[in-house]
């Protein structure tokens, strides 16, 4: 098969808040990489440089496509989706460098490629059939959500397969994933770094990083949640925004952690603030408690009482969507 190789332009890549480009090739990032010392510790607890929600996304007609990336430690996942629906499945062992994916048909067709949800990434190439043509994918709704690693999704077999993947690929929404495993910690900074994204939608799912790390106690969780929402606000007064509380956690659900919190204090919480924001003005704001998308009926979908698993995470894309995109976004 004769290649052709792509120049990897800034806009075939979908998902991330900036680009590093060295000779190595392009590291996509989920925070500004050049700001990299104003999200400590190490850029949101190493979690930035994971490519969550990142994707190469381009229109073409080619049957084959080869895709290079700079030599990783790590075994890195990818799938490759075909007009929204997942085509491929591939693995690049620690060390390799090119992945192929064959048979992807020869009619014009929108493609993605999502990269590891739990690993960062470096390509280096990407190369389509020589006489295949190729373009950037049109413009979709931008949708920036934001959470813990219940929405990084470590558990979802591949990366196509985290609820929020699932959701943007079923409403056609351009996705940038800011779940970050342990690091949910309702920080001004990425307050700030949300306000300055383009979205037409938000949703931030806030608590459970907060209540394990006992970061914030009653008398400033409440008010954390209003200036993160009000930052974001500066810039985006009338995007919908839906502010979702834990979903269920058995151990952490009434049991106080070392600053008096737990996720029942926490949903108390977080839907005051809502109502109140309501109150004040805001129409486009919305509260969705966590318990409405995963509950004590899912228990044998959550193994270790905190995360969903696979088959856990296609749940909570299923009720997210009904509830969310269709009731409160009406898309």
């Amino acid at each position: 098969m004769e290649y052709r190789s792509i120049n990897l332009r800034d806009d075939l890549f979908k998902g991330a808040v900036s680009l590093e480009h060295t000779a190595e090739g392009i590291t996509p990032w989920r925070i500004p990489y050049q700001e990299y010392d104003l999200f400590p510790p190490n850029g949101i607890g190493g979690k930035s440089r994971d490519a969550a929600g990142v994707r190469l996304c381009f229109q073409s007609n080619t049957n084959s496509m080869e895709l290079v990336f700079a030599p990783s430690s790590n075994e890195l996942t990818v799938d490759c989706v075909v007009n929204g629906a997942v085509k491929a499945t591939g693995r690049i062992e620690p060390g390799g460098t090119v992945l192929r994916f064959d048979g992807l048909g020869n009619d014009q067709k929108e493609i993605e490629v999502f990269f590891s949800q739990k690993f960062p990434v470096k390509i280096s190439g990407l190369r389509v059939e020589a006489k295949a043509d190729l373009s950037p994918c049109q413009f979709r709704p931008r949708w920036v959500t934001y959470g813990s690693s219940i929405t990084q999704c470590g558990a979802a077999n591949s990366p196509a397969f985290t609820w929020p993947a699932i959701v943007a690929r079923r409403a056609k929404l351009d996705l940038t994933c800011l779940g970050y495993g342990g690091n949910c910690m309702i920080e001004p900074m990425v307050a700030r770094m949300i306000r300055d994204l383009p979205a037409e939608y938000i949703s931030l799912c806030l608590g459970i990083n907060v209540y394990g790390q006992s970061a914030l106690s009653p008398r400033t969780f409440k008010s954390a949640v209003i200036g993160f929402i009000q930052t974001i606000r500066e810039k985006h007064p009338n995007t919908p925004m839906t502010v979702m509380s834990p979903i269920i956690s058995p151990p952490r659900e009434t049991k106080e952690n070392s600053v008096g919190m737990t996720l029942v204090k926490m949903r108390e919480q977080i839907a005051e603030v809502v109502l109140m924001l309501q109150g004040r003005g805001d129409e486009h704001i919305h509260y969705v408690n966590g318990m409405d998308l995963f509950n004590e009926s899912l228990i044998d979908y959550l193994p270790d009482q905190l995360h969903p698993n696979h088959e856990g995470y296609g749940i909570l894309a299923d009720r997210f969507e009904q509830r969310v995109v269709k009731q409160l976004w009406n898309l």
